[in-house]
């Protein structure tokens, strides 16, 4: 029997605005140059939520992002605290993605996203890169990232609303936040940018 069709795009839930966010995970205990200190997680916990509320988050709203420590599951409680509709897209199967971007942070992390996981809306799974698009050779975080900014612009560029917890570095060039920064500002999506290095 074949697969039922997707919908028609015009009948899918439409958000009101959706809220992609990007930003630095908690250091790790060995990270040689501080970058983010698990002392600033209150830090960015205010700034984060005070850009939610500038945005008027609300449940007529979607949320993207990863789920890694740090900014990503900071960003996500707090849509949760606002009925933000969640959805988390990883890189790797979940298992690898917590091995990898959860367990290596300072701080209670993997209770933070198994609790964040709980209270993902019926419907709304966590989503793995490859499971979804198949595998490829191709660098998984640049491919994560660009899978996300995807997502939230099939819903219209005018809708996006890019939330970055970022120090203005380089860092790891098509991998990292400053690629995500240029990559919708060329799409006319609007940068919300927390610049860690005014935070802390």
């Amino acid at each position: 029997m074949p697969l039922d069709p997707l919908p028609p795009r015009e009948t899918r839930w439409q958000p009101r605005q959706v809220l992609l966010f990007s930003g630095h995970m908690v250091d790790a205990p060995d990270r040689s140059k501080p970058r983010f200190p698990a002392d600033k997680v209150p830090l960015a916990e205010a700034a984060i939520a005070k850009a939610l509320d500038d945005l008027d988050a609300n449940p007529d709203d979607l949320a993207l992002t990863q789920g890694a420590s740090g900014g990503d599951l900071i960003f996500a409680e707090a849509c949760q605290a606002r009925s933000v509709r969640l959805q988390l897209m990883q890189p790797f199967p979940e298992a690898d993605f917590i091995k990898r971007s959860v367990d290596p942070a300072t701080g209670d992390w993997r209770s933070r996203y198994f609790a964040v996981k709980g209270k993902l809306e019926p419907g709304w799974p966590v989503r793995c890169c490859p499971d979804e698009l198949g595998e490829s050779t191709s660098d998984p975080y640049v491919r994560c990232n660009l899978w996300l900014l995807d997502t939230a612009l099939s819903y219209g560029p005018e809708k996006l609303k890019f939330v970055c917890l970022w120090d203005g570095e380089m860092g790891e060039g098509a991998r990292g936040t400053q690629n995500m920064v240029r990559e919708v500002e060329k799409r006319l999506g609007r940068v919300i940018w927390l610049d860690t290095r005014r935070l802390w």
